[in-house]
């Protein structure tokens, strides 16, 4: 029974990508590249600019190279002293808190309970590094100054994830994120960020990467996430911090032989994707207005975007139906319309059954929508419920 549930799961799979393949339009559909289509986009990426890398220098060894190439434009983007490549977030991360721990004398770090390490990571925090985490707030939103003024235990380093991902990507305002910095620091804490996404936050800041990187003592940023990447992570902050950093990178395995195809394409989001990512995010308004009203007006349930407007280029959609019966409504829109609002993303139930979310995310596809062609898919998906 298990190996023929598996079978159906891949023929199930195998479907949804036809259907989906076949669409002549598909608003956000996720990644699904092959071994090839990997090959070749980096080879295009590497190729098309000529000043983006230097294809006959010696390959990297050990994190020379290009990797240090792209550990200096990762600092020069954050405008801090230097940077440290990492093959992934969790690694960057746990190696910025433990160090933090060493620095302040407490192992204790202040984050959100929806934060990456503590949803995401299988405890490594505790497991691995030996850290320990309190929570300051369980609202779905980071905390502000006075939670973190008021809480009634000292930590030494306060963690805030930007922007705060499974909380619906939120983020506070300019004012409250400084307030909530400031009030870490009279508590003598240090501030690192989990910016895995902070390269989209600049437009609802109105502030640089440099000046939000500004705030904290370190920053952890992604490049697969947002920036189309293969894989891999840098942590940026002081010279001497990097280089301890460097040396954690090492005794936790992340000193790898060679890195240059997740250093390339890390630099080719960079140099291609980051400079779009406010048309995204101004074009994810427009996106999830035009859901919400199209799905509204279609009858049914009233869906709900969270957040309302959203603070980067993703956000929450929420549907008042079991996951099955909207990824079933999904893939009759693909099928019979050719057309594919959600393309191989999968609606969950984190919540109440019969209550499920998707999330949504705006980049290049989607800008080729208008609000009226995304309200109309919208309704044509809702005549496929029920």
């Amino acid at each position: 029974m298990p190996q023929n549930r598996g079978m159906d799961q891949e023929q199930a799979r195998a479907r949804r990508k036809t259907a989906v393949g076949n669409c002549t339009r598909v608003l956000t559909s996720g990644s699904d590249r092959t071994l090839r289509d990997w090959l070749t986009h980096l080879t295009a990426e590497a190729t098309a600019d000529a000043t983006l890398v230097d294809l006959d220098a010696p390959a990297d060894m050990y994190g020379n190279g290009v990797v240090e190439q792209l550990e200096s434009k990762v600092a020069e983007l954050l405008g801090t002293e230097a940077a440290a490549f990492f093959p992934t977030g969790t690694m960057a991360q746990q190696v910025a808190l433990r160090a933090w721990a060493g620095r302040t004398g407490n192992p204790t770090v202040a984050l959100h309970p929806l934060a990456h390490p503590e949803v995401h990571e299988r405890d490594a925090l505790h497991t691995v590094s030996g850290l320990r985490t309190v929570h300051p707030t369980r609202a779905p939103r980071l905390p502000d100054a006075a939670e973190i003024r008021d809480f009634d235990e000292p930590f030494g380093t306060l963690m805030l994830e930007l922007p705060l991902r499974d909380a619906g990507f939120v983020l506070p305002s300019w004012e409250e994120l400084t307030a909530t910095v400031a009030a870490a620091r009279d508590r003598d804490a240090v501030v690192h960020f989990d910016g895995a996404r902070l390269w989209e936050c600049t437009p609802h800041f109105g502030r640089s990467l440099a000046e939000i990187a500004g705030l904290a003592d370190s920053v952890y940023v992604s490049f697969y996430k947002s920036l189309g990447g293969m894989s891999g992570a840098a942590l940026a902050g002081t010279a001497d911090f990097v280089a301890e950093s460097k040396a954690w990178r090492h005794r936790y395995g992340g000193l790898v032989f060679r890195q240059f195809p997740a250093a390339l394409s890390a630099l080719a989001g960079l140099d291609k994707v980051l400079p779009r990512l406010p048309a995204y995010v101004a074009h994810a308004k427009t996106v999830a207005r035009a859901l919400r009203e199209g799905l509204a007006e279609a009858g049914g349930a009233v869906p709900r975007v969270h957040p309302a407007e959203p603070s980067t280029h993703q956000f929450q959609l929420w549907l008042p139906y079991p996951a099955e019966e909207l990824d079933a409504a999904g893939l009759r829109l693909a099928e019979e319309d050719r057309v594919s609002l959600f393309g191989l993303r999968r609606f969950v139930e984190p919540g109440p059954p019969g209550l499920s979310m998707i999330e949504v995310t705006v980049d290049e596809p989607a800008l080729a929508w208008t609000e009226s062609d995304i309200r109309a898919a919208a309704a044509a998906f809702a005549g496929y419920l029920g």
